[in-house]
This record gives C-alpha cells, sequence and structure tokens, in this order.
C-alpha cells in the first residue's frame, strides 16, 4: 500500500510547518532586509497565503513555496519601495519650478501609478519592476526567475498592455 502525503490543509499538518520554519524563514528574510517587524510581516502574509493554498501545495514542497514565496514578496516590497522613492525624487525635483495644479496632477498620477502596477499579476508585476526599476535585461530577469526569455517578454508585453490601459495617454511606454 502506498503512503499518502500528508495534506497542508490538516491543521496539524500546516501547524507543523509553521512551528518548524516560522523562525528560520524569519531570519532569512531579516537578514535580506534589515527590519525584523517586515520580515516577521513578510513571513506570515505567505503563512497566511499558504493555507488559502494548501489544497494546491503539496506537503513536500511546501518548504521551497515557503522560501520562495517569502523570497519574491520581499523582492516585490523593493522594487515598490524603489517606484515610490523615485517618484518622489522627481517631484522634489521639480518643486521649486511648478505650479500647485502641476504638483498635483502629479500626485494624482503617481497614484495612479501605483495603483496600475499593483493591479497586475505578482509574476507581471515582478517582471515589470525589475525590468523598469532595476534596469534588468530580460535575460538578466529570466535567470533571476528561473523562466525563459520569451516567457518574460510576454509577461512585460501583458504588464506595458495593462498599464497603458489604465494610465491611457498620461503615459508614454
Amino acid at each position: 500500500m502506498i503512503k499518502k502525503e500528508p495534506s497542508i490543509c490538516e491543521e496539524e499538518n500546516y501547524n507543523q510547518l509553521f512551528r518548524n520554519l516560522y523562525e528560520p524563514v524569519t531570519k532569512y528574510i531579516y537578514y535580506k532586509c534589515g527590519s525584523l517587524q517586515q520580515a516577521e510581516d513578510i513571513v506570515q502574509n505567505v503563512f497566511i497565503k499558504l493555507w488559502k493554498l494548501c489544497a494546491t501545495v503539496t506537503f513536500s514542497k511546501a518548504k521551497s513555496y515557503i522560501y520562495t514565496a517569502c523570497n519574491n514578496l520581499f523582492l516585490n516590497e523593493v522594487a515598490h519601495q524603489k517606484v515610490v522613492l523615485k517618484h518622489q525624487q522627481s517631484v522634489l525635483e521639480h518643486t521649486d519650478y511648478e505650479s500647485p495644479d502641476f504638483l498635483i496632477e502629479v500626485d494624482e498620477f503617481r497614484v495612479q501609478l501605483k495603483n496600475a502596477i499593483n493591479s497586475l499579476s505578482v509574476k507581471e508585476r515582478e517582471v515589470f519592476l525589475l525590468s523598469r526599476i532595476e534596469k534588468k535585461t530580460y535575460k538578466e530577469i529570466a535567470e533571476i526567475t528561473g523562466l525563459t526569455v520569451k516567457a518574460i517578454e510576454r509577461r512585460m508585453s501583458i504588464a506595458l498592455k495593462a498599464i497603458k490601459e489604465l494610465l491611457g495617454k498620461h503615459i508614454k511606454i
């Protein structure tokens, strides 16, 4: 008789994963970000996501899933923060020369852009931010994500199309 793999959807198995992996994964993310609070938030969010997706993640792959998801969530937060800082710097550079109306429009556009980027799927957002913020080539992104260059091109195309649809004439991509 073949032994059935434990299900993450069973609370006992999920709790075992949490007890065994929470501390080491939190340390791993802490070493990357330098903030214990941020690391704990990321790990907790991934465990919540794991519980919601328990039927789709096998017990034997859970550890890999948790580490990968935490790392990706951290990278998304870093990329998002870079976007925010870049736009803040852009606004500061124009503050002395621009009218109050223009500054209001810039703030509104920043919110629209943030919402447009956040509306992308995780996969598309990751590729978009790595390309446009980190200035990575498609080949470099493919190496980072483990995908083919063609897959990166497809995701970037979908991301650009979605952003253009949401922002319309306000943006040149």
